[in-house]
């Protein structure tokens, strides 16, 4: 499954840089592309999910320095992954500054923490 995820991370980032967003088609010098794959504690279609998610969608992208947001859902069968997050920094400072906003730590500690099973994150800069 860690083949697979981090693949499937890669993926994600491609196809999002590639054009599936308004985004330019690579990342610039210095910016971040922050990923995370991963399960809820609930399933699928349940309304526990779905408030997840749209509470997500609605508190991170509010950090001023996120850009580029989005949420995925998995088809492949070759990762047991079933959501990913997506969103593109500017700078590592932009990076530090949501890793340690009050409202993301909230986030992590009382929706993340108690609610996701499992998870893959992976951050990448352009080479």
């Amino acid at each position: 499954m860690q083949t697979a995820g981090v693949a499937s991370i890669a993926l994600v980032a491609s196809a999002s840089l590639s054009g599936c967003s308004n985004q330019a088609a690579t990342l610039q010098g210095g910016e971040i592309l922050h990923t995370v794959m991963f399960n809820l504690r609930w399933e699928l279609d349940s309304a526990q999910s779905k408030k997840f998610i749209d509470d997500a969608k609605a508190i991170l992208p509010s950090i001023g320095t996120v850009q580029d947001f989005q949420v995925f859902r998995q088809v492949s069968p070759k990762n047991d992954f079933i959501f990913g997050f997506y969103m593109k920094f500017a700078s590592k400072k932009d990076y530090d500054t949501y890793n340690e906003h009050p409202d993301h730590l909230a986030f992590v500690n009382d929706r993340w923490i108690p609610e996701v099973a499992q998870f893959q994150e992976a951050d990448f800069i352009n080479e």
